[in-house]
């Protein structure tokens, strides 16, 4: 298992954005958390296999219709971490 770390900045604060990379995260078999941060981006921490996280990093930079994506930051880590479903925090 894989483990995807993601910051996405621009205009992704209530714009459905959260709600959507669950969707999305789930649709592809992945597990995780999303969260809002005060500073205006959205955080976000998805398990699973690599085509997957792949698939969710992609769409990163699309988000959801009302969203405006400026920058995605991502890294692959190691994480031990079971995550049971996919939540926002």
């Amino acid at each position: 298992m894989q483990c995807l770390h993601a910051f996405v900045s621009g205009r992704v604060q209530g714009v459905w954005f959260r709600q959507s990379t669950v969707e999305t995260a789930l649709a592809h078999g992945l597990s995780g958390w999303v969260r809002n941060l005060e500073d205006g981006r959205v955080e976000l921490m998805a398990k699973g296999d690599e085509h997957g996280l792949m698939l969710l990093e992609a769409w990163l930079s699309i988000g959801p219709e009302l969203a405006t994506v400026a920058e995605v930051k991502s890294q692959w880590i190691d994480n031990s971490s079971n995550f049971e479903g996919f939540e926002v925090l």
